[in-house]
């Protein structure tokens, strides 16, 4: 792949440093948690993962940034609470156990952001509000008069009148919504991988990271050239999209890996992530 559709990782580069340099003159962040970031291997709620989550998130704001967090995970925390998994596929079933889990993802949140005098506001929406102009105009309200009043506002996509999200994009294009919607400085996705790379580093032991992505269209040449067709639709196709997205709005992306302890802070020096400057 060339340089203008992305930048591999060779032990380091300018691409590191552009990723460390957005993040920190980004003073709105979007932040999406994905589903595997806040998973157990059993299916269920990781509650480590949601302590780890807040603990980035309230450093973040301690050096005087907004941050509005994009939370998949109502699926997995109700299956833990149930303590059903045998009918995950059917889709009804899923939007019964988001009902639930919404629940338990929203106390987990709460109890962690509260160790440190934190509160936080929760908002279930669907794709369908922000096509509404009316409703994307009090969706903006709530978000701003919430950071003004210093609340973590936590968004999820509404799953139990919602089939979109449960089938594509685990909540992907929610995030790229709001963060055009709020003119966010950056979106970050916290996803199950470092960033995207060149082919699947689950088939490939030689896959090299793509530090930084000029050309989404390159990018997606290549990759179906290379035949990685496990980036094709839903998972990485899906933050790729997201990247076109914000990038109409001139909003960088970055796509990190949600497992790694203070993977948001650690990008500030180096960190392993893939960029789309969008700009």
């Amino acid at each position: 792949m060339s340089d203008r559709n992305g930048k591999k990782r060779k032990g380091g580069g300018t691409a590191v440093g552009r990723a460390a340099e957005i993040l920190k003159d980004s003073r709105k962040l979007v932040v999406k948690i994905g589903s595997n970031v806040l998973a157990n291997a059993d299916g269920h709620l990781d509650r480590a993962q949601i302590a780890e989550i807040a603990r980035q998130t309230l450093a973040l704001m301690a050096d005087g940034r907004q941050v509005i967090l994009v939370s998949s995970g109502a699926g997995a925390a109700g299956a833990g609470a149930t303590g059903r998994l045998s009918r995950r596929g059917d889709i009804t079933y899923k939007q019964a156990l988001c009902a639930v889990g919404q629940v338990e993802l929203m106390m987990a949140y709460r109890e962690n952001f509260a160790e440190s005098g934190h509160v936080v506001g929760q908002l279930l929406l669907t794709a369908e509000n922000f096509a509404d102009e009316t409703n994307r105009l009090n969706i903006r309200n709530t978000l701003f008069t919430l950071l003004d009043e210093g609340v973590v506002p936590i968004i999820n996509e509404n799953d139990s009148v919602s089939t979109r999200e449960l089938s594509f994009g685990d909540n992907d294009h929610l995030a790229a919504l709001t963060a055009n919607l709020w003119n966010a400085d950056l979106l970050i996705l916290m996803s199950d991988v470092d960033g995207v790379y060149d082919c699947s580093p689950k088939e490939n032991a030689n896959a090299a990271l793509i530090e930084e992505v000029d050309d989404i269209e390159a990018l997606r040449r290549q990759i179906s050239t290379d035949g990685a067709s496990c980036f094709g639709t839903g998972g990485m196709e899906s933050k790729i999209a997201a990247a076109e997205e914000v990038g109409a709005y001139s909003i960088p992306l970055l796509l990190v890996n949600g497992r790694r302890p203070h993977v948001l802070l650690d990008v500030l020096h180096g960190g392993r992530s893939t960029i789309f400057p969008n700009n």
